[in-house]
């Protein structure tokens, strides 16, 4: 299905019946990401996902998009359908969404699932400064030195190829303010003021959101608990997809 929001065309899915789910995929995800999680609820409750805008086959906002818009989409969403309260299944980015959400809208959510969650600002080494750094000068360089000429962005896309992440290097180039944005928002205060039920279930092995982000986020939620799955990475729900629906079929309340 799809519908529009704040101008931009926005993919959407609703399969099932029952109690309300909402799930929200990670950065560079879709809904087809987060399908086994979808299919295995779609039993017994009434599932939601969409595609965040710029992801999947949703439009793309046409200004530099934060945490906080994609917050508002969210909301502006759930009235479109007249979601007046659901629960939410989040991985990585979807998380941060639903941090803020949960804290500031506690009406709209009934429990919250965080899984490899983003929102805790990582801890960062002089290796990561030094790149950091190293690509600016570059960038401040290749500006001066060739300054209105088309060579500049040529250049500039091969410097970031060599200094991006993956993630970066993937984006269009309308997209990379909006995820550099996003990254570097930190939600921690955010996580005091979550008042749902809240479960954390992160892969031990998650090089992308560590463990020790999710102890912080326990520590600093009220109503939660941690899954940490065995030999899992990032992906948790995929790596240990049984274990991994056993645990929200017991904290939702399914069979």
């Amino acid at each position: 299905m799809v519908t529009e929001i704040k101008g931009i065309k926005i993919n959407y899915e609703i399969i099932g019946q029952g109690e309300n789910i909402l799930v929200l995929h990670g950065w560079g995800g879709c809904i087809d990401s987060m399908r086994p999680i979808i299919n295995h609820l779609s039993s017994r409750f009434r599932v939601i996902s969409l595609d965040f805008p710029g992801q999947g086959e949703s439009g793309y906002p046409d200004t530099i998009w934060g945490v906080p818009e994609y917050t508002d989409l969210i909301c502006q969403f759930l009235r479109l359908l007249e979601i007046e309260k659901t629960n939410i299944i989040a991985h990585s980015f979807g998380g941060r969404v639903s941090i803020m959400l949960s804290s500031l809208y506690p009406g709209l959510v009934e429990k919250v699932v965080l899984v490899d969650s983003g929102g805790i600002k990582p801890k960062r080494g002089i290796k990561y400064y030094f790149k950091v750094y190293s690509f600016k000068f570059i960038k401040n360089f290749l500006k001066v030195i060739f300054f209105n000429s088309p060579i500049y962005e040529k250049i500039l896309n091969k410097v970031r190829r060599k200094f991006g992440s993956s993630d970066y290097q993937k984006l269009s180039d309308n997209m990379r303010g909006t995820f550099i944005k996003i990254v570097n928002h930190d939600l921690k205060a955010y996580l005091k003021n979550i008042q749902c039920p809240t479960l954390l279930i992160w892969g031990e092995n998650d090089k992308d959101t560590p463990v020790y982000m999710a102890r912080i986020m326990e520590k600093e939620i009220k109503d939660c608990g941690l899954v940490i799955l065995k030999d899992a990475g990032h992906f948790s729900y995929l790596d240990k997809n049984r274990e991994f629906l056993a645990i929200i079929d017991s904290f939702l309340g399914g069979k």
